[in-house]
């Protein structure tokens, strides 16, 4: 015989799961297709020129307004890529957790959280791209946009490796790991709220991962590899049981790394 909490508890459960195939449908399609523009080349514009004896020579476009938007463009779409998968575990729990507080519109409050996460990440891609801006401006940048010298690929190996370490690192990765903490401690009502929070979240997942995505310059940024295994490593320390104990291991290895790096290059 059904009882009445049984009964009121199944349509729930139901749209629970509705919500949820909705959510992880939408968030596999946009970053199923940040990877496939990564994977397609994002459209780079490209300048070769002839070396002799049939050798040509990648260069890299004047930087112009136009060419900065494609940057950004690009930079925008490979923050998408890397980041979104990560965040997926709290952005479900957020639209289950809108739903059992009674949110009508459970899927769309998590487009406006997604979307304020998403925020922080785009910001970066301005910074970003003015900084690349600036490398290229200073020819300290390859054509395949790494770093042209051992000094500075050193150093950003060196610097990421030490802010593994550090204890905002710890502090930040914490809220990311713990997605039912961050929402108790900071979840707000309404479109704004949905979206602030999701700003929120974003900042923390900055402050743990903004040192790794700088190592996209040491790598290179068109080198797609290189991207995906940053990209893992991000989906490891912040959703694997284990997870948070790989900054230590992986702070030490790329500070020797840059150690190394910086020994030669001097």
């Amino acid at each position: 015989m059904w009882s009445i909490s049984a009964v009121t508890a199944d349509p729930l459960s139901v749209l629970l799961r509705q919500d949820r195939a909705i959510v992880i449908g939408g968030l596999a399609a946009v970053a199923a297709g940040a990877w496939a523009c990564l994977l397609l080349g994002a459209g780079l514009p490209v300048e070769t020129m002839q070396m002799g004896s049939g050798r040509m020579m990648v260069m890299q476009p004047e930087w112009t307004l136009g060419y900065g938007g494609v940057i950004f463009a690009m930079w925008a779409v490979m923050m998408v890529a890397m980041m979104l998968p990560s965040a997926a575990p709290v952005i479900l729990l957020a639209a289950a957790l809108d739903r059992q507080r009674g949110a009508a519109r459970a899927p769309a409050r998590s487009a406006l959280f997604t979307v304020g996460y998403l925020l922080v990440w785009l910001g970066f891609s301005l910074a970003a791209t003015l900084l690349q801006w600036g490398l290229d401006a200073a020819g300290s940048l390859s054509a395949t946009m790494a770093a042209a010298n051992g000094i500075l690929s050193g150093g950003v190996l060196l610097a990421a490796g030490l802010y593994q370490w550090t204890p905002l690192k710890d502090a930040c990765l914490a809220h990311c790991r713990s997605p039912i903490g961050f929402l108790m401690q900071h979840w707000r009502p309404g479109s704004l709220g949905a979206v602030a929070t999701g700003l929120r979240h974003g900042l923390f997942c900055f402050g743990c991962c903004w040192m790794l995505m700088g190592l996209l310059f040491v790598g290179g940024l068109m080198n797609l590899l290189w991207v995906a295994a940053l990209a893992l490593l991000v989906l490891i320390e912040k959703t694997l049981p284990w997870g948070g104990r790989m900054t230590r291991i992986t702070g030490t290895v790329i500070a020797l790394w840059g150690v190394a790096t910086l020994a030669v290059a001097i």
